[in-house]
């Protein structure tokens, strides 16, 4: 004899329910009303949402009862309140990007207006070709003619290394300046080239991309005016000049759809509480088709497919329910702990585990882990995924607990005030957060600050 835990089909799919995002979610909902014809969309508002709201310091909630839930139809769903409809313009959530041309689109339609002829427009679109997102000509000229001579060895015509150069050329004078740079001193060049000459400074900034580009990179100053033989107040022009330029003018027409986040929650102030509501828009209104159901059941002999369709269906609508009201459960206990945050901001976040939430909704941690996942809600302080306010925290000198977080605020704070001509070290950061209460080593500060893409002490050092 031997025992086994044996997940039934209708668990199985409420597990995969909850760790889906928004989006796939949406869209396992399509998929089945194209599969199963016993599941419709509703557009009536059958029932109220099930608005359990929370508020900061408090548990009073607003939530049906369990018995009032169990009188409710289970074969319809849908939790949109009449004052939280999906035709609340507040709750629009347009998925729709504004159609941008690419990079090589908008060179192509330049140059097909431009006075080249048939054969350089064609050489200059090849090398258009070429480019890569950030509007580099990455590819050697040399290795390309080459491979042009393979393929045309006998044709008076074919593109020679001298023409790849001259279209490189005519290609780099196309547009903005710096498109078709073959490297970033080059491409910093090219658009220093564009300023007009009497730019203060535009000389010695055309000496340092093109010569001395390392030297800036590292922040050697001492090395650089030892050089060029320049001022400090010169190299602080010049250094703020190359500054004002696009190392990757190619980005700016990037034309990549952006992800748009649905939230799943929505986070309101509501008399002086923080209050949490599902976000209608975000959920399905989904129900079992009231006519096929009805005669199926006037049958005397059932569809064995037809009822397994009728049986999925409801499992599916019930599932759908179940996977929104964790993620309100679940949001409601993290508003509850995180009100600070919404208050003040990261510096009063608080430290939170998944543990803690499991135990305060008695849940396994692992459902709290998949409700957590790509799932967002909408707070006045932005869209944040859940998994955002979980974090370690750290000693403090009265014996209390910082979260990392507010430490990761706390030295973005003090690298935007600190002097740029004297930055502060990992070391002084910790002695200055020591002061203020924080044990925090130097090696946690380097840790947090690269985590943050903060430069080291000597990159960030100015003139």
């Amino acid at each position: 004899m031997s025992q086994q835990l044996t997940l039934t089909p209708q668990l199985q799919q409420s597990i995969r329910l909850l760790q889906l995002s928004t989006v796939d979610m949406q869209q396992e909902v399509a998929r089945m009303l194209e599969e199963n014809p016993m599941l419709e969309l509703s557009d009536e508002t059958a029932f109220s949402q099930t608005e359990s709201r929370t508020e900061s310091g408090q548990d009073e909630q607003r939530e049906s009862s369990s018995e009032e839930r169990e009188d409710r139809d289970d074969d319809a769903m849908d939790w949109n309140s009449p004052s939280h409809g999906a035709d609340d313009e507040n709750e629009d959530y347009p998925e729709h990007a504004a159609l941008q041309a690419s990079m090589r689109e908008h060179l192509h339609a330049l140059l097909s207006v431009s006075k080249h002829d048939e054969r350089d427009k064609m050489i200059i679109g090849m090398l258009i070709d070429a480019l890569d997102e950030r509007g580099y000509m990455a590819q050697d000229l040399t290795e390309l003619a080459e491979l042009l001579q393979k393929d045309q060895p006998n044709d008076e015509q074919t593109i020679t290394l001298d023409d790849l150069e001259t279209a490189l050329v005519q290609l780099q004078y196309l547009d903005g300046p710096g498109i078709g740079a073959r490297n970033l001193g080059e491409c910093l060049a090219l658009q220093l080239k564009a300023l007009p000459e009497d730019t203060p400074e535009r000389d010695l900034a055309l000496r340092l991309v093109t010569q001395h580009l390392e030297l800036v990179a590292a922040h050697d100053f001492s090395r650089i005016k030892k050089t060029l033989r320049c001022t400090d107040e010169q190299l602080r022009q010049a250094q703020n000049l190359i500054l004002s330029l696009n190392p990757k003018p190619g980005e700016a027409f990037d034309s990549s759809v952006a992800d748009f986040v649905v939230p799943d929650v929505i986070v309101e102030r509501h008399k002086e509480k923080w209050r949490v509501r599902l976000n209608a828009s975000a959920m399905p209104r989904l129900r079992v088709n009231q006519l096929y159901a009805s005669l199926l059941q006037q049958k005397d002999e059932k569809s064995g497919s037809m009822a397994a369709q009728l049986q999925e269906a409801s499992w599916l609508v019930k599932s759908l329910r179940q996977r929104f009201e964790t993620i309100l459960q679940v949001a409601q206990a993290i508003v509850e702990r995180q009100g600070a945050f919404l208050e003040h901001g990261e510096i009063a976040m608080r430290p939170l585990v998944l543990r803690e939430i499991a135990d305060a909704l008695e849940l396994h941690e692992s459902t709290v882990s998949r409700a957590t996942t790509q799932k967002f809600m909408r707070t006045p302080r932005g869209i944040y995924e859940f998994k955002y306010f979980f974090g370690s925290g750290l000693v403090t000198e009265s014996g209390g607990i910082c979260s990392s977080a507010s430490i990761r605020e706390l030295i973005k704070q003090l690298v935007s005030n600190e002097d740029p001509c004297k930055p502060l070290t990992d070391g002084r950061m910790s002695e200055i957060l020591a002061q203020q209460g924080f044990k925090v080593a130097r090696r946690t500060i380097a840790k947090y600050r690269e985590a943050m893409h903060i430069l080291p002490v000597n990159l960030r050092k100015s003139l």
